[in-house]
């Protein structure tokens, strides 16, 4: 009989035991950019830091941003596409070109909230055309009637230059973008990052010393990756057909979340919690739970 559970599945993600072979093979770390290079350049001095043939990151930032980067090894690239999908949070340091008063900027800022026209700029290296964006929440953290420090909820793929001149436009002025940072990617934020140079430090303790004791602490197991995913686990038994691609049958499941709807992304872990696999739900939870036979996901990416 198949068990539904009404927040996650009992048996919780766990990939920290993961040594760092198997992190490097399945893996990321949350890279803090700092201004100056670009995220490419950033991804491939990590690249070559690790030793590794390829290495993706989720979520290009321009060469002045700074902020949360993740890179993804291994394995973990295969779910790039998902996490460049991740809603992302900035800060930014706008500029007025005169001086106003705070209930226009309010009213001006409200406008902007919602679905909204995005055009990249004429400096993006994206193809410029009509498309829209949403803005989750707008903040004015600061403004003394020139300088306005702004926090932003956004879907994946909003250009924040494009934003600031929109607001110009509603203000009638100029609007210099002066800094950006990205605070949050996903569930991930700034204070779970690290620097190049605690990368390359870590890197030379375990190197140098046989010391990976810091490597373990930057290098997250695929797990941390999709731990709010809704989840399916699976038996022992099918774990050698998971390995192989194949469909995920009724018989082979004994737990699974209570909110899974057909056609999305789950998770499919070990008893143990380690993840096998992303799959597509063929079912939703409520469906599942009452068959007795049938097919409940197909593997997408297997990491087993």
């Amino acid at each position: 009989m198949i068990n539904i559970n009404s927040e996650s599945t009992p048996t919780e993600l766990n990939g920290w035991k993961r040594d760092i072979k198997s992190r490097m093979k399945a893996g990321f770390i949350l890279l803090d950019k700092h201004p100056g290079p670009t995220s490419h350049q950033l991804s491939a001095w990590a690249r070559d830091l690790l030793n590794l043939d390829k290495l993706a990151h989720g979520g290009t930032l321009d060469p002045f941003a700074s902020g949360v980067l993740p890179l993804l090894l291994g394995k973990a690239m295969k779910l790039t596409p998902l996490i460049l999908k991740h809603e992302k949070t900035y800060i930014a340091s706008l500029k007025l070109s005169s001086k106003s008063d705070i209930e226009e900027l309010e009213k001006c800022i409200n406008k902007l909230v919602g679905k909204i026209y995005n055009v990249p700029p004429e400096i993006s290296a994206v193809k410029i055309q009509v498309r829209t964006r949403t803005i989750k929440k707008l903040k004015i953290l600061d403004f003394d009637g020139i300088n306005l420090l702004l926090e932003m909820d956004c879907e994946a793929g909003t250009y924040v230059r494009t934003l600031a001149r929109d607001l110009g436009l509603f203000l009638d002025k100029k609007i210099i973008l002066k800094e950006l940072r990205r605070s949050k990617s996903g569930i991930f934020n700034e204070d779970m990052c690290i620097s190049m140079s605690q990368l390359s430090d870590a890197l030379w303790k375990l190197n140098e010393l046989g010391d990976d004791s810091a490597m373990l602490k930057i290098l997250n197991p695929i797990e941390e990756l999709v731990k709010n995913f809704p989840r399916i686990i699976v038996k022992p038994s099918a774990h050698e057909s998971i390995k192989n691609g194949a469909m995920i049958m009724i018989p082979a499941v004994s737990h699974i979340s209570s909110k899974i709807k057909k056609g999305e992304h789950v998770v499919i872990q070990s008893n143990d919690g380690v993840v096998l696999a992303i799959a597509e739900a063929k079912l939703d939870s409520a469906t599942i739970t009452v068959k007795e036979k049938g097919s409940v996901a197909q593997p997408k990416h297997v990491f087993i």
